[in-house]
Order: C-alpha cells, then sequence, then structure tokens
C-alpha cells in the first residue's frame, strides 16, 4: 500500500480572477468608456437642436396661419377679448398664448367652445406652448413695438420670442435666435 501525505490527498483548485485578470478588463472597459462618452453627448445634442427645430417651425406654422385668419394680425398683438392692441409684454404673452390654444373669432377674441363666431383655431393642440430643450421652458416673451429687430432674442428668461408686429419668432435660449 502506497503511502500519501496527509493532506495531499486532494488536489487544490482556486477558482476567481488574478488582480491582474481584473485590472486588464477595467482598463478596457475605461478605454471603451472614453470612445463612447463623447458619441453620447453629441447626440443628446443633435436631439435636442433637432426638437427645438421641430418645435419651432410647429409655432411658427400656427402663427402664419392665425395670422392669415385674423384679417393679417398676428397673435398677441391683440388683447385676447378682441378689445384693443395690448399694452405690455405680459398681456401679449397671455393673448399669444390663449389666442393659438383656443378657439377666436376675426377680431381674437377668444372662446374655450366652438361656434359660429368662435370659427378659428385653435392652432396648437396642447394648452401651453412647446418646450424649448434647451432652457426646458414653454413661455413667450412678446415684444409688441419692435419693427426694427436689431438684437436677437438672447436673454433665456423664456423659451421663445416672439415680435407681435413682424411675426418673427426666434427661440430665446441664447444660442438658437438663428434657428
Amino acid at each position: 500500500m502506497e503511502m500519501k501525505p496527509q493532506g495531499f490527498n486532494r488536489i487544490q483548485t482556486r477558482s476567481g480572477f488574478t488582480l491582474i485578470e481584473i485590472l486588464i478588463v477595467v482598463m478596457v472597459l475605461g478605454i471603451l468608456a472614453m470612445a463612447i462618452i463623447p458619441q453620447i453627448s453629441v447626440s443628446t445634442k443633435d436631439a435636442r437642436e433637432s426638437t427645438l427645430s421641430t418645435n419651432l417651425l410647429g409655432l411658427r406654422n400656427a402663427v402664419e396661419l392665425y395670422y392669415h385668419q385674423h384679417n393679417n394680425t398676428y397673435p398677441g398683438a391683440r388683447k385676447s377679448d378682441g378689445s384693443a392692441a395690448v399694452a405690455s409684454a405680459a398681456e401679449g404673452a397671455a393673448a399669444f398664448l390663449a389666442q393659438l390654444t383656443q378657439y377666436s373669432d376675426a377680431t381674437g377674441k377668444v372662446s374655450v367652445t366652438k361656434d359660429d363666431t368662435f370659427k378659428f383655431g385653435p392652432y396648437l393642440k396642447a394648452s401651453t406652448l412647446p418646450t424649448n430643450p434647451f432652457n426646458d421652458k414653454n413661455d413667450v416673451l412678446c415684444d409688441t413695438d419692435e419693427t426694427d429687430i436689431t438684437e436677437k432674442a438672447s436673454d433665456g428668461t423664456t423659451a421663445w420670442k416672439f415680435y407681435v408686429l413682424t411675426g418673427i419668432l426666434l427661440a430665446n435660449d441664447g444660442a438658437h435666435d438663428t434657428l
């Protein structure tokens, strides 16, 4: 009979990874992350610009349709009761929103129900303006007295800037006022 030293009757095996193997995997993952993350951020910016362009196009189309159906008057130029020209930017913004999201008559007076008098609109499906994806706002600043636009919208306090006398609508986020 063959004698084996005690403790050697089983083959000892270790399972698991060595420290070197783990470090190599971590380094490879780091290199992959460095290559992928810039691509993700570029895609995100492209998606935001595409959304901004789509939202601007939709708003501009709504504004132009309103203009042609309301005797060549832009939304926000007259009060939402149709009585007179707006006196302030805040009044213009409220009228702009109401006139694009509710039914209106030829003078710009708004109603929540459609009938023979209030037969125009609504020009936007939602009860709010679209969001500017670069500042996450959905309100408008109405300029009620400028006809010559020498300064672009760039203060970022609202999503959009609209010139009620000329019908020019711009993104008001500081970087995309030329779209």
